[in-house]
């Protein structure tokens, strides 16, 4: 082995970028506001039935961030990918809260605006998107979800040697838990990273309404 100095490791590490340990993934969607009508509605997607992953689901538009690509810019060049939209049409507002998952990885939401009149005919892309719909804001202010609580705890397999960790009889692994939101709309069911995304949306707008009262 090369000789290891402390020169050597303070130049290693004083350019160096930090990065998650193991595999991970990390994914960005655009929280859209259309105001129709003098009325705010958040802007929906049907997932393509004949995806591999969440086929029919309802989601946001968004996707996995590219190398050397920026979230931000993610969320925007998906959301022009999936609704056929251009640039012009979107203005982003403000980056949401950051949500973290227990499956390796983690998903960035950026609140924006798209334009109604670019969606009067949608060049939606079929590969992805099944159709688009809108939701008031007003209705999801007013009704909140069911709220189901899930515990995550690891799946350790029976091969795991706990004789060489000194615990034999197996080891009180870290467990965890998570919230499934659910709202329901006319025939949609918003739920899952979506339905947290949305709820924590709402609740912040909540939170900035109590403080200005």
């Amino acid at each position: 082995m090369k000789t290891i100095t402390l020169d050597k490791i303070e130049k290693l590490f004083e350019k160096r970028t930090p990065r998650v340990i193991g595999r991970h993934n990390y994914f960005s969607v655009l929280v859209p506001l259309v105001q129709k009508d003098g009325e705010l509605y958040l802007l929906y997607e049907v997932r393509a039935e004949h995806m591999k992953r969440q086929p029919g689901e309802v989601c946001f538009p968004g996707g996995q961030v590219e190398d050397g690509e920026s979230f931000e810019a993610c969320a925007v060049r998906e959301t022009m990918e999936e609704l056929g939209i251009g640039r012009e049409d979107i203005q982003v507002i403000s980056q949401l809260d950051t949500l973290y998952t227990y499956s390796n990885f983690t998903m960035f939401s950026f609140l924006g605006t798209i334009k109604e009149e670019s969606l009067w005919q949608p060049e939606l892309n079929p590969d992805e998107v099944k159709e688009i719909f809108l939701v008031p804001l007003s209705y999801l202010w007013e009704h909140e979800p069911a709220v189901y609580k899930m515990k995550v705890a690891p799946m350790v397999g029976e091969d795991f040697p706990y004789e060489k960790i000194k615990f034999s009889k197996g080891y009180n692994w870290r467990k965890g838990t998570t919230e499934v939101p659910i709202y329901e709309f006319e025939n949609r069911v918003i739920w899952g990273l979506t339905g947290r995304i949305t709820r924590n949306f709402i609740e912040t707008l909540k939170s900035q309404e109590a403080e200005d009262v």
